[in-house]
């Protein structure tokens, strides 16, 4: 799907500021950042990616699509139809033992569509995910990323995405992940295991990928806004850990969670500019 054909929802998001100020420093001199996407490298409107939890509250926008698409079915009856597959698909994976499984959000459309054709399908989630979750980048992002890439530092993704998480690279800031730094070996995209964060799977797949490089947990720093779905599995695995605590949305500190109970990040940051000087 090209630029032009969603150029109508790429419109820009602030970051609403958290209580949380920026601080720490890192243990031991860092060789690879792994970072996640949504609510740390784009502001996330809906302020996740999680399809199933979400509320609607653009209603005739879904209307609009569906009409655009020649779908005579009502929003209402479309969500209902999407979040249970979602949750039938789930409960699929977990008898199968899956802990925190994830969906193939064009496999889950196909069903709810009842459309065989995956160009199409995939066009129309990606506008579905325009309208009811609307990214941004995140401020000083581009910055960020060439300062690691100047410094020479591999970098990677663990994320909860879908098909199109990568795109957004090339929508938002008109370059492909590659040219942005990112080595292709170091993404791990939840959908593509159809395991999702908390689980330490894709953390475990980071790891070993970057052990068979020489690189030791230690010298990896995982970033990330949710301290349950990112700093604990990070910290588990062994990796240090960088809280992103830039936006109100997607701050997700758990402080319910006896998982996150102890669990304290190696930096806070409120800014990812705020990161160039750790890596210097």
């Amino acid at each position: 799907m090209k630029k032009s054909d969603i150029d109508q929802y790429l419109r820009p998001l602030k970051p609403q500021p958290t209580s949380l100020s920026a601080h720490g420093e890192l243990r031991e001199r860092i060789e690879c950042i792994l970072f996640d996407v949504y609510g740390t490298l784009f502001i996330s409107g809906s302020g996740d990616i999680s399809v199933s939890q979400r509320i609607s509250p653009v209603h005739d926008r879904i209307k609009e699509l569906l009409t655009k698409y020649s779908i005579r079915r009502s929003p209402e009856e479309i969500l209902h139809t999407l979040y249970g597959s979602i949750e039938a698909r789930h409960g699929a994976l977990r008898r199968n033992g899956v802990e925190y499984p994830e969906v193939i959000i064009e496999q889950i459309w196909q069903q709810v569509l009842d459309i065989e054709d995956q160009i199409i399908t995939q066009q129309f989630a990606i506008e579905f995910e325009m309208i009811t979750n609307p990214i941004s980048p995140m401020p000083h992002l581009k910055t960020m990323l060439s300062a690691c890439r100047k410094q020479k530092i591999l970098m990677g993704i663990i994320s909860n995405a879908q098909f199109y998480t990568p795109l957004l690279f090339n929508w938002f800031l008109n370059s492909n992940m590659q040219d942005l730094g990112f080595d292709p070996d170091l993404l791990f995209y939840s959908f593509q295991h159809q395991v999702a964060k908390p689980s330490l799977a894709l953390f475990e797949m980071a790891a070993a990928n970057l052990d068979a490089r020489g690189i030791k947990p230690v010298a990896v720093l995982y970033v990330g806004n949710d301290m349950l779905n990112d700093m604990y599995p990070a910290h588990c695995i062994g990796f240090q850990t960088a809280l992103f605590a830039g936006d109100r949305r997607s701050l997700r500190l758990r402080t319910d969670d006896p998982r996150c109970a102890d669990l304290k990040p190696d930096l806070v940051l409120t800014d990812l500019g705020q990161l160039i000087s750790h890596i210097q």
